[in-house]
């Protein structure tokens, strides 16, 4: 069967699923449904296949890339060439994840606190959020927050701070589907860094997949925990929440401060779960020695996750063929986080292991899974970044 068709039918099973786990299916707004699942369609029909989505998504790949490619100019400033893809190539190093990577954070953080201090982050958030409450008739605080998670990550709940007490069990629902589905800005340069040497268009796919994951994570919310109260903010323009600083050069150095907490959590998370998991899966190994079993692979946590994926893999459109390999790829991608999940990916692509499709959905869906501990990560920063 075509992958295409698959991945056709694989909306429909996700869908019935999200469905036949619902709260109240009597309450489900069939019309919100269509609205969003309209919305999903006729944008990626825009991007993929008309010459003005393809110039815009081409356009935004070329600007992505160079943003990164300015945020570099930091970290090479102070380090070097550690901090300098091309050279780490030249002398066989290869990617630095620290220096070519996770330092662009800061650089990216530091933006984010300009667009806010100045108000253009603000004026983009409410326009987002007014065209998207208008479109799918969701509450203020959920379409502001729904906006917000095109930025930002799980930051994007400062935004709507003042109404986080008051939302109902399916606007929380929604808010925390959007932090979990799309892409911050803050950690993008990292993605990009893995996977620009073996994949040109891996900015203008990430942009677009995160775009169109903000509607599904809507609709499979709303199918799940329908709203059963009367939002507070139904119908009401919630205006975007931040701490703003004194002056500029204060909010430029409060996000640096911020930034460096993320890189800090961030690098110590990536340290202590390897580490811990490569000592989990030799002892599973060891255990499966005892049973006369050779394949340390088959032993191992990821092995044990990537064939709970492996249906789901296939539904989402990957070619038969590499469903196998994307299956272990989001198996390392749960349990160890996205950034080995990207190196991994990287060497697929690079070796020639999977096709461009299946590349396109797994670099995709890798981002946006989250690893039981992700939220460790951010708790030496919950304070935010000063940018919300």
């Amino acid at each position: 069967m075509p992958s295409q068709i698959v991945a056709i039918f694989g909306i429909a099973i996700f869908t019935f699923l999200a469905w036949s786990i619902s709260r109240d299916i009597k309450r489900i707004n069939i019309r919100l449904l269509l609205w969003v699942l309209a919305f999903q369609i006729l944008f990626a029909l825009f991007i993929f296949r008309t010459d003005a989505g393809q110039d815009m998504f081409s356009g935004i790949n070329s600007v992505v890339i160079a943003m990164v490619d300015a945020a570099l100019a930091g970290p090479k400033f102070v380090f070097g060439s550690l901090a300098d893809p091309a050279a780490s190539a030249e002398n066989g190093v290869g990617f630095i994840l620290f220096f070519q990577g996770l330092l662009t954070i800061l650089v990216f953080s530091a933006l984010l606190a300009i667009l806010y201090h100045i108000g253009l982050m603000t004026l983009i958030l409410k326009l987002f959020s007014a065209v998207f409450s208008k479109l799918t008739r969701i509450s203020g605080a959920e379409s502001l927050a729904a906006s917000a998670n095109l930025f930002v990550g799980s930051e994007s709940l400062l935004a709507i701070r003042p109404s986080l007490p008051r939302l109902t069990r399916s606007e929380l629902c929604v808010v925390l589907s959007c932090c979990m589905a799309t892409i911050s800005v803050n950690v993008i340069g990292i993605y990009i860094g893995a996977l620009r040497p073996v994949f040109d268009s891996i900015a203008g796919h990430l942009v677009s997949a995160s775009i169109l994951s903000v509607p599904a994570a809507v609709l499979l919310a709303k199918l799940a925990v329908p709203e059963t109260e009367k939002p507070e903010t139904l119908g009401v323009h919630v205006e975007p929440h931040f701490d703003r600083e004194n002056s500029l050069v204060e909010a430029v150095l409060a996000s640096g401060d911020t930034g460096f907490r993320m890189i800090v959590g961030i690098t110590t998370m990536l340290i202590a779960v390897v580490g811990l998991l490569a000592i989990t899966n030799m002892f599973l190994a060891w255990c499966g020695h005892q049973f006369g079993f050779t394949d340390n692979w088959a032993w191992s946590i990821e092995a044990m996750l990537a064939c709970i994926f492996h249906p789901f893999v296939w539904l989402m459109g990957v070619p038969a063929a590499d469903v196998p390999a994307i299956s272990k790829l989001l198996g390392i991608r749960m349990i160890a986080t996205e950034v080995p999940a990207y190196f991994m990916l990287a060497e697929l692509i690079a070796t020639d292991a999977i096709e461009p499709r299946s590349a396109v959905i797994a670099a995709s869906i890798a981002a946006k899974i989250p690893a039981p501990w992700a939220p460790c990560s951010t708790r030496a920063f919950h304070h935010a970044s000063p940018s919300v």
